[in-house]
């Protein structure tokens, strides 16, 4: 059977999430009837993230297999032509060797989480980002966000539903960064636990607003206890940015 490396972007906030559901919607499940649609055959299309509810991508992958051997061009947009009218668009479709996997191939993740940092409410970007009215220490928040770069124990930042095995992981980078009213913060990895990125922003937050002072996003870090962690930050603003794989992975 043919496989394909896809490249996908979605609005997460029409989903339950990727992962396929009983009872909802999900990114996984529409892709999976639009490629039935496309081969007449069932479908599974395996990702490299599982994202949340209202988590959007710009750049998830994933790998299909179909019964068919179809230009992958050709893929693309017919994938494209069943998706529609949801809010999911594949980028790009490349032929993989048959080893290929979206999920345990991949090398590295990137998100980044959207702020617009504003007294006025949003209009365009409504459901695409999150609104915080006070103003914020980007300069502190960058430099608090520092500590987190490096391995070590993100209990403090795991949901308590996270099912990976360690809450030990290692943190590539992170940045704070403002352009405007706009706020980005980036934030790499090999892998991250469940919801760590909205966690590690939520916390972030307090600093910035000043409600806690510079050095506390170390105690906390170093705490490993859930309960000191700031509040979550929504889904709203968070993207699947990219995922990256070694080179000749397909």
């Amino acid at each position: 059977m043919p496989r394909y490396k896809l490249t996908i972007e979605y609005d997460g906030s029409v989903f339950a999430g990727w992962q396929r559901q009983d009872n909802a919607p999900s990114v996984q499940a529409t892709l999976e009837a639009a490629a039935e649609a496309l081969d007449g055959a069932s479908a599974q299309v395996i990702g490299a993230g599982r994202t949340d509810a209202g988590v959007h991508a710009m750049g998830q992958v994933a790998h299909l297999d179909l019964t068919k051997t179809i230009r992958a061009g050709k893929v693309r947009d017919a994938l494209n032509a069943h998706l529609r009218p949801h809010p999911i668009a594949v980028l790009e479709a490349e032929d993989a060797s048959p080893e290929f996997h979206a999920r345990f191939d991949a090398t590295g993740r990137s998100y980044v989480y959207r702020i617009v940092n504003r007294r006025a409410d949003l209009a365009l970007d409504r459901g695409r980002a999150w609104r915080v009215s006070v103003d914020l220490d980007v300069a502190l928040m960058h430099a608090e966000a520092q500590v987190l770069v490096g391995r070590h124990d993100f209990t403090t930042f795991r949901d308590s539903n996270c099912q990976a095995d360690t809450p030990v992981k290692t943190l590539k980078s992170i940045s704070v960064a403002r352009v405007g009213d706009v706020i980005e913060i980036r934030t790499s990895a090999r892998s991250f636990l469940h919801r760590q990125v909205r966690s590690m922003v939520g916390s972030l937050i307090e600093v910035g607003r000043g409600r806690e002072a510079a050095g506390w996003m170390a105690d906390i870090l170093v705490a490993a206890d859930r309960t000191k962690c700031g509040p979550v930050a929504p889904a709203d603003g968070l993207y699947l940015e990219s995922v990256s794989y070694a080179p000749l992975d397909q």
